[in-house]
């Protein structure tokens, strides 16, 4: 990202960045408040980044996808522009609108003809931005600013990343430069969400990609600050759909922003908050339909101090304690302790007494033991020979832990906090301290545990609450991309979200690797072959040490085996997270099994990526039951080879020059029967049967294999040899179908009462799996609120990285679990 230029503008004078969504542009009359808004801010110097108007993308986008002349659907978008044209009295504005739809229209129909290319889907998408900003900027003069307008494809050059949009910025500052010295009006229009490729190719910026345009085009005009208008009072201290007492807050810093944004707040998305946290540019949420609301402002500035600054052990020390129903309310008990061991020359290092003064106890130091010892049997010779008191009892090797800090001063919660990291490492406490001051609490533990408790309360406080003890089992194709996945965004997830995400052991099933560094090497690979023989006990014990606060197992294998150790890893507090289907839709008692120990030790148990993928499939499920919807049925594909088989396969070719292609593609398993079988769909039904209450086995699910029983007993290339066999059953099913007006597709059904069929199916041009593409996971829930219209879930159902991605957003999600509830 580029440092502003020498001479930049004086604070003062740097422009202001605004934002408005869809909502705020979504007729004349709210083009009308956001000018009065802009207006009324009184700034010398404007960018205003727009989104399309409320709801044109998502037209835009089913126009691209349309096999039908999309005339009247193009024609009603016209028209909300026209009015907007009207409203401003702007002839020209009108004009060009109506040319613009016509080359939109052309597009369209080259879409349609030819197959749309990724270039040609963003220059149809990022349309609407095109259009409301001519809008704005129309309405913007009539309102008499002298005011610009800038494509920013004629600027911005972003190329795409596994993790997002990502600018050249070196680029697109110098494009932006000679822009603007070509166009020095005081107020510029900008298109939100699209830009170019280095190619110059068109390309969208994807989710919220005009808030990320704002944010980008802010750090290149050096702006004073980005104010993101939409329909909420800022960022809410909860989601008012859940908590109605839920109330705007006035500040965020950044971290807070992100840990908001990340886990569900959909206010402001992280990739926009990053031009803004490098650049230390304060970001302002507020909303158009109520200006007059300060909003959110997000920036540096800290929220709270951190509670502990520091913590110390000091080893060699010793435990004296004095216990006896004598001591209770009897006055200068404690005086004649520390009269006794000052007298002998003793220093005492920490003192504790409970408050029924029945014991009182210190540390000191071990080679001051045994004196210390006599001392004290000598002050209170009396009260022990009587049994008022029932002796001095002195405890060797130990050690002490102290937390120091201005932050605890006042702040609740810390000494729990620290007992319960010390807990967390299986240390037992002998004694705990704290001054009146506050500013430490001090512990005596067993010496020999002295450096496992400061590790522990270390992680509890100066670590991330989201400091993860990592463990992966199965680096095959999707083990490896995950590992990728994660090696890449480790350290831009320690520093960026506080999110410490430690790879501490690979295992395949031969060798491991097992290391306590905080970074994964690049070598890994190398590391797991020449390590010892896999263990999986010693595996768990090493993912699962006392002193790091949290340990994830993330299996990657399709071992039945492993799905047996499931439940001890849960049991003991490992959390787990795979996209194997082997547990879910394994045997139903071994998974019942699973489930309660998840419940009864409060481990985390995650495998949104057994199905779908990287979609959000069992999420989706859940949401709807958790919320109190019921379940009538689900019905689509899931199997992203039978998606690409079937959506191909339509009598041009004959089926098993398709399968032959999939298979060369890497499409199908080694062995396509494994797809063709049908076994596959059927685990997946099976998990989300399961995952709606339904107690249902794999033998339970009607399953049609489209490969014959014959060619299933044969050699793998054997069966390549005969795929011909195929073709007549398969062309008579096409034949079949196409008289009667229907598809192919290769369906899973479930009823509410747990009927569950997988097979070939015919259905209408209607059906959601109609029109899908590539490799194409699509998932209808039909509910009680979903029942005229069901809800669809659609995308890519298959791959190592997308299947990795999945795991990766489990693993997030477990991390944003333990930030709340810690």
């Amino acid at each position: 990202m580029p440092s502003p230029p020498a001479d930049s503008a004086q604070p003062d004078q740097r422009p202001c960045v605004h934002k408005f969504g869809g909502s705020s542009l979504a007729n004349a009359a709210r083009l009308t408040r956001v000018s009065s808004i802009l207006r009324d801010a009184g700034e010398p110097a404007q960018l205003i980044v727009v989104s399309a108007l409320q709801g044109v993308t998502n037209v835009l986008v089913a126009l691209s996808e349309a096999t039908e002349d999309p005339a009247t659907m193009l024609a009603d978008l016209l028209l909300r522009h026209l009015a907007l044209a009207e409203a401003s009295a702007d002839a020209a504005l009108r004009d060009w609108l109506q040319r613009d739809f016509n080359a939109c229209a052309t597009l369209l129909a080259q879409a349609r003809g030819a197959g749309c290319s990724k270039a040609l889907h963003a220059r149809i998408h990022g349309r609407g931005e095109i259009w409301s900003a001519r809008c704005l900027q129309s309405r913007l003069r009539h309102d008499g600013r002298d005011c610009a307008l800038l494509d920013a494809r004629d600027v911005l050059t972003v190329h795409r990343h596994e993790m997002g949009a990502q600018v050249d910025w070196t680029r697109s500052q110098a494009a932006w430069s000679a822009w603007r010295a070509q166009n020095p009006q005081p107020h510029v229009v900008v298109t939100g969400f699209i830009a170019r490729d280095a190619s110059g190719a068109d390309i969208t910026l994807g989710r919220n990609g005009s808030d990320y345009s704002a944010a980008i085009f802010a750090v290149l005009s050096n702006a004073r600050e980005l104010t993101l208008w939409g329909d909420t009072d800022g960022v809410l201290s909860a989601d008012p759909r859940l908590v109605g007492e839920a109330v705007s807050l006035p500040h965020l810093s950044y971290a807070e922003a992100c840990e908001l944004a990340y886990f569900g707040a959909r206010v402001i998305h992280p990739q926009t908050l990053l031009p803004a946290m490098q650049r230390s540019l304060p970001i302002r949420i507020r909303n158009s339909f109520n200006p007059a609301h300060p909003g959110t402002r997000i920036d540096h500035e800290r929220s709270s101090a951190t509670a502990v600054k520091g913590l110390s052990a000091m080893l060699g020390m010793a435990l004296l304690n004095l216990e006896g129903a004598g001591m209770l309310g009897v006055p200068g008990t404690a005086e004649r302790v520390f009269g006794a061991l000052r007298a002998a020359g003793i220093s005492v290092s920490m003192i504790s007494q409970g408050s029924s003064e029945h014991s009182i106890c210190c540390v000191i130091r071990d080679a001051d033991a045994e004196r210390a010892t006599r001392a004290l049997q000598l002050a209170f010779t009396a009260e022990i020979g009587d049994g008022r008191i029932q002796g001095v009892v002195l405890t060797r090797d130990i050690g002490v832990i102290a937390a120091v800090g201005e932050g605890m001063i006042g702040q609740p919660g810390v000494a729990a906090r620290l007992l319960s990291g010390i807990a967390r490492a299986q240390v037992s406490v002998r004694a705990i301290a704290q001054g009146a001051s506050e500013r430490s609490i001090s512990v005596a533990v067993g010496a020999g545990d002295t450096t496992r408790a400061l590790r522990a309360a270390h992680a509890a406080f100066l670590l991330s609450g989201q400091t993860l003890s990592i463990g992966i089992i199965g680096p095959g194709q999707i083990g490896t991309a995950l590992l990728e996945q994660l090696r890449a965004a480790q350290s831009r997830l320690r520093h960026e979200h506080a999110i410490d995400l430690r790879v501490r052991a690979i295992a395949d099933s031969r060798r491991q690797w097992l290391d306590a560094g905080s970074e994964m090497p690049a070598d890994w690979r190398a590391r797991v072959q020449s390590g010892a023989a896999t263990d999986l006990a010693a595996f768990a014990a090493h993912v699962h040490p006392g002193h790091l606060p949290h340990a994830v197992i993330i299996d990657c294998s399709a071992s039945d085996a492993l799905a047996d150790a499931y439940a001890g890893w849960l049991q003991t507090g490992i959390h787990v997270i795979t996209p194997s289907k082997r547990a879910a839709s394994g045997p139903l008692a071994r998974w019942q099994n699973i489930r309660t120990a998840a419940a009864s030790s409060g481990a985390q148990l995650r495998y949104e990526a057994s199905v779908g993928a990287g979609l959000p499939v069992i999420q989706t499920l859940r949401d709807l039951i958790d919320t109190g919807d019921t379940l009538r049925a689900i019905d689509g594909v899931l199997s992203g080879t039978l998606s690409w088989l079937f959506n191909h396969y339509d009598g041009s070719r004959p089926f098993s020059a398709l399968l032959r292609e999939a298979h060369a593609r890497g499409y199908t398993e080694p062995d396509p029967r494994d797809d063709l079988a049908g076994m596959d769909v059927a685990r997946k039904l099976v998990i989300l049967a399961r995952e709606a209450g339904l107690a249902l086995d794999i033998e339970q699910v009607a399953v049609q294999s489209l490969v014959p029983e014959a060619l299933m007993r044969i050699e793998r290339d054997r069966f390549m040899a005969r795929l011909d066999e195929l073709d007549t059953d398969m062309t008579a099913r096409l034949a079949q179908a196409q008289r009667r007006g229907t598809r192919l597709r290769y369906l899973a059904t479930l009823d509410a009462q747990g009927t569950a069929t997988v097979g070939l199916r015919e259905i209408a041009d209607t059906h959601a799996a109609a029109h899908l593409r590539a490799t194409d996971n699509l998932l209808q829930f039909s509910t009680r609120r979903y029942c005229d219209n069901p809800l669809v879930v659609q995308g890519p159902g298959a791959g190592p990285e997308v299947t990795a991605a999945g795991v990766f957003a489990d693993l997030l999600r477990v991390a944003g679990n333990l930030r709340r509830n810690p």
